[in-house]
């Protein structure tokens, strides 16, 4: 198990380039770490490296994305969500824990929540949409990626036209929030509602725009017809 993280470490770092590392900064806020691999190559790479490890069990492959969290790498942490998304038609209800426990101790940046939540975490909630009253509980917590993870993790059901009373239920309890990651999170949830629900999203933002944050308004009628986003941004 060390031997295959020791190897998708040395391609990382391999495939590492000046450019990348020089602009990879400027996406963030925070202070994060990287080696500077390009999207579309750590995403190769993730694949080709899964082919190693797709016939371990479900608790070794969960341990390796572990592993590779851990390091708080950011090229890892993609690798970590997209081999965990991989092994979606294993999941089963306790995998909710071990997800909660991962952003709630490693993610610490936007990409980090995005990747995992957008993806093994929302494919998650598809399998087993019970577990959305635990979303409802991460809007509680101080930790903003949690609270972000709570609206990101909607993302592809909200593609689908699916769990829109959830969504507003999650978008009411983050509508005050000050934290602009969260507002931008949650503002995207509702942009990728108005996909299939157009009415019912623009009819939300027109009740709440009073009290609702300019990022998060702009986020959420970003698809919709110019005349409709003219109405939404009037005061």
């Amino acid at each position: 198990m060390k031997n295959i993280i020791l190897k998708l470490r040395k391609k990382l770092k391999k495939n590492s380039d000046a450019k990348t590392r020089e602009s990879f900064q400027r996406f963030f806020k925070e202070e994060v770490k990287f080696y500077g691999v390009r999207a579309g190559l750590v995403s190769k790479i993730s694949k080709e490296s899964f082919g190693e490890i797709k016939e371990l069990s479900k608790k070794e492959i969960f341990s390796l994305c572990e592993e590779l969290f851990r390091s708080g790498i950011s090229e890892e942490a993609w690798i970590a969500a997209d081999w965990a998304e991989r092994i979606k038609s294993r999941f089963t209800p306790g995998d909710f824990k071990i997800f909660e426990r991962w952003i709630g101790k490693y993610i610490d940046n936007w990409a980090k929540c995005d990747t995992l939540c957008n993806h093994a975490v929302g494919s998650f909630i598809l399998k087993h949409p019970g577990f959305i009253k635990k979303l409802l509980a991460f809007t509680k917590s101080k930790n903003r990626w949690m609270r972000r993870a709570a609206a990101v993790t909607l993302i592809i059901p909200a593609k689908q036209g699916k769990f829109l009373k959830e969504i507003f239920q999650i978008a009411d309890k983050l509508l005050l929030d000050s934290d602009d990651m969260v507002q931008k999170g949650y503002g995207w949830m509702l942009k990728e509602a108005s996909r299939k629900n157009e009415k019912q999203v623009f009819d939300y933002v027109i009740k709440n725009k009073k009290t609702m944050p300019r990022t998060a308004l702009r986020y959420a009628i970003e698809k919709m017809p110019e005349d409709l986003k003219k109405r939404a941004m009037e005061k």
